[in-house]
């Protein structure tokens, strides 16, 4: 046989080496990490949701393994908790969240901010358990001038209510906290002192705030419920980025079949789902939620799939109307096929796409 000269040797070496190199490199971005398409290894999911009642699939999805279990072993879930909806959209577009449930008004916003572009609605969560609770010696909307009422944040779904409600009633509010009704957004968790305090009149928040103040002597002046059709409104909705919808359709189908079965278990087993609630906030905040607080919020909410839009549209035209937004054509905020495979899948109705 024929011997190669040295000078050749080397030189088909040389070659090997760098086609070895090409294809490790060439398989090295295949392995997507950074959730900007296709990735063969496994993938990171980001999901934020509130410790409140009203997120209860998600805080049961998370804490029964829900989620885990419909994600499969090659998605690993990394669940973050957020005060109100402004701060979780933050997240979302500081590239922070894949994922998260929220309030409508923050999901407009999203959709408003990004052109349509940033964020999509894939499935509803819950309906309702909202109300503004006052000091006993207010009876109506007039005995609110002068007085201090708190939100959870400005601009949030309960901020965008109360500011409506009270233009409704011929009282005026600012952003700065100014008008007739002065608006206090706090964080809900200092809520219940500030109103024992005397440092707020009421506050408009959901549950299970709602019931804390009950409870401390509060008195229901409105359950947001008597202020829509059937009693129904969106106050928990599922929303996805589109950046991680696109690179990861199958992760999203996952999470939504999580979001089908984590309401199923709400709905279906009350007892378990209001102890997973009182331990899962335990966990986050270092204390238990009272049961017969989570028993005694239960009612006023629904667990819905659908995200009912025609209320989130509504809840648009609201804050436009108190100047806390634009306009914004809503035309693909919504994607609900994974919704209606889910839907499908578990023998259930689907939902009409907007």
């Amino acid at each position: 046989m024929r011997r190669l000269p040295l000078r050749r040797m080397v030189t088909l070496a040389t070659l090997a080496a760098l086609s070895a190199a090409t294809l490790g490199s060439t398989a090295a971005c295949g392995d997507d990490s950074d959730g900007t398409g296709g990735s063969s290894g496994p993938v990171t999911l980001r999901l934020g949701y509130f410790p409140n009642i009203t997120h209860a699939p998600a805080v049961v999805g998370v804490e029964k393994g829900i989620f885990a279990e419909k994600l499969g072993a090659d998605v690993k879930l990394d669940p973050k908790t957020f005060n109100a909806g402004p701060e979780a959209i933050e997240a979302v577009f500081s590239g922070a969240l894949d994922a998260t449930y929220i309030g409508p008004n923050p999901t407009v916003n999203a959709f408003s901010k990004s052109k349509g572009e940033a964020v999509r609605v894939i499935s509803g969560a819950a309906s309702g358990g909202v109300a503004l609770v006052v000091k006993p010696g207010i009876s109506g909307a007039q005995d609110l001038k002068g007085k201090k009422v708190a939100t959870p944040q400005l601009g949030n779904t309960q901020d965008v209510a109360i500011r409506y409600w009270l233009k409704q009633q011929g009282l005026t509010t600012t952003k700065e906290g100014g008008g007739d009704v002065k608006i206090v957004p706090q964080q809900n968790a200092q809520t219940l002192e500030t109103f024992r305090s005397g440092a707020i009149d009421g506050a408009w928040v959901p549950e299970p705030f709602v019931s804390q103040l009950l409870n401390a002597g509060g008195k229901l002046l409105v359950d947001e419920r008597d202020l829509w059709p059937d009693k129904k409104f969106v106050i928990t909705n599922l929303l996805v980025s589109t950046k991680f919808l696109k690179a990861h359709p199958d992760v999203v189908q996952k999470l939504v079949d999580g979001q089908v079965a984590a309401n199923e278990f709400v709905n279906t087993k009350p007892d378990e789902a209001q102890q997973a609630i009182s331990d899962a906030i335990g966990k986050i905040t270092g204390k238990p939620l009272d049961l017969k607080l989570i028993k005694q919020a239960w009612p006023t909410l629904e667990f819905t799939n659908d995200p009912i839009p025609s209320s989130l549209k509504a809840g648009l035209d609201h804050a436009v109307e108190v100047k806390l937004t634009d306009p914004v054509d809503l035309k693909g905020l919504y994607d609900l096929k994974y919704l209606n495979n889910a839907l499908k899948a578990a023998g259930k109705p689907e939902v009409v796409q907007p």
